[in-house]
């Protein structure tokens, strides 16, 4: 088939773009700007902004399917910024689609878009999105998920996958804002009860959206709905942390805030940050943060097992040896 990746170049983009070059599949990978490492791989490479109606209409153009991965994502920053690349750009990947007349989306989600800030502990799809989000990055996802699902009908077959805490090596994200945090002092346990939360291999999250892709078709079981995307082995979070830590040669997380404590300091933080000029940046600490940090939240990935045949082929024990490799590779 004929694909398009946005965001191809970056994390689980350019997972998935190994995975269907891998397989032979011809890929077009759209972003902003141009990555050698794309080109090695044999793949097209369209650039452009995801606001930008005419860029992203000239990146799809003759393309079987869509994986739309490309988001802005964080804890911190302006609204606008969330709102223009992932709802804007959601907008006009659809819009795209409709002028090419592409049959498949498979649009890359989160499950923050029905985290409320309360343990969630094997949920499944049925979990309503909350009525309130505690950052932009949730808040926009949602309403670019609910446009999604919406858009789904006879000429268009979409779904979402909400893969949670991707890991693996190359993370830009997760894994590098944990390690810094503990090497400079400064990451503490929120809170002492023991919680589990799911985690998602690099690899597996990719494989499920080349599964998603395959099963998905106008009228089948997939099309039009959302599925929670995981390693299916919940980890407990510390422990998991310190074991990322150590696996960086950094040392283990000692010190403890209680969970209601870092929630006010994160409320204060960003009132902070957002008003006085004299601080820039991001807070140490938002409300976001602290309810990730201090909540259990895992799902339950049967619908995906039965629907797409997403079935995880990297243990997070073996995806942990895999990140580990590099980290101390350099």
């Amino acid at each position: 088939m004929k694909a398009v990746v946005t965001g191809g170049g970056g994390f689980l983009g350019g997972a998935v773009v190994r995975l269907l070059r891998a397989r032979g599949d011809s890929v077009r990978s759209f972003t902003r700007s141009r990555y050698p490492w794309l080109d090695e791989l044999g793949v097209e490479q369209s650039l452009g902004d995801l606001a930008k109606l005419e860029d992203v209409e000239r990146a799809l153009e003759g393309c079987d399917v869509v994986f739309h991965v490309a988001a802005k994502a964080g804890v911190w920053g302006r609204y606008d910024d969330f709102f223009n690349t992932n709802v804007t750009g959601t907008q006009n990947v659809l819009a795209a689609c409709k002028k090419h007349g592409v049959r498949r989306l498979v649009y890359t989600s989160t499950p923050s878009v029905v985290h409320a800030g309360k343990d969630v502990e094997g949920a499944n799809e049925s979990l309503p999105y909350p009525k309130h989000f505690e950052a932009h990055y949730s808040a926009t996802k949602a309403r670019a998920e609910k446009a999604v699902l919406t858009a789904n009908g006879p000429d268009l077959a979409t779904v979402s996958l909400r893969p949670h805490l991707i890991f693996g090596p190359g993370d830009p994200h997760l894994v590098p804002r944990v390690i810094e945090a503990a090497r400079k002092g400064k990451l503490k346990r929120i809170g002492t009860r023991p919680l589990k939360v799911d985690v998602t291999y690099v690899d597996n999250a990719a494989q499920a959206h080349l599964d998603a892709a395959d099963r998905l078709d106008i009228g089948t079981p997939p099309a039009g709905r959302a599925y929670f995307i995981s390693n299916g082995e919940p980890v407990e979070l510390w422990p998991f942390i310190d074991r990322v830590l150590a696996e960086a040669g950094a040392p283990p997380v000692t010190k403890t805030v209680s969970a209601w404590k870092a929630r006010l300091a994160g409320r204060v933080l960003e009132w902070a940050y957002r008003w006085l000029p004299v601080l820039s940046g991001e807070p140490p600490m938002t409300r976001f943060v602290a309810s990730q940090l201090s909540t259990s939240h895992w799902y339950d990935i049967s619908a995906a097992r039965r629907d797409l045949g997403y079935a995880p082929h990297v243990s997070v024990e073996d995806g942990l040896k895999k990140l580990g490799e590099r980290l101390r590779a350099g």
